[in-house]
């Protein structure tokens, strides 16, 4: 019980660190951002929501009173990280691993969350 605590809080921490770089990224390095979002094809109107949607998704995942909205921040995140990681990929540009490593930390997490839940 307490090695599954651990490994949650660890995971969790990282997928927070990773998504925090990013939507810092969003907020500060907006030139940079609405480049790489123009390269994927997507539209730069959404840099802004789409950060305060990751920021609200963490709240969720680390609040233990919203079980529901959890596993909604849980399934986004989930999409979230396969599209990057394949935009990523397609264009080639090296940033396909954090995708594929905060998808690896976000199962994790989820996993062991719901080990301790139990």
């Amino acid at each position: 019980m307490k090695r599954n605590k651990i490994i949650y809080y660890v995971a969790t921490a990282l997928l927070t660190v990773l998504i925090l770089f990013s939507a810092g990224m969003y907020f500060f390095n907006y030139e940079e951002v609405a480049e790489m979002f123009t390269s994927f094809g997507y539209p730069t109107y959404i840099i802004y929501p789409y950060a305060v949607i990751k920021l609200v998704g963490l709240f969720a995942i680390w609040n233990p009173n919203f079980k529901i909205i959890k596993e909604w921040a849980y399934a986004g995140f989930f999409y979230a990280f396969i599209l990057a990681f394949f935009a990523h990929f397609v264009i080639n540009d090296g940033e396909h691993i954090s995708a594929l490593l905060a998808f690896v930390l976000l199962i994790i997490s989820y996993i062991f969350s719901k080990k301790i839940q139990a």
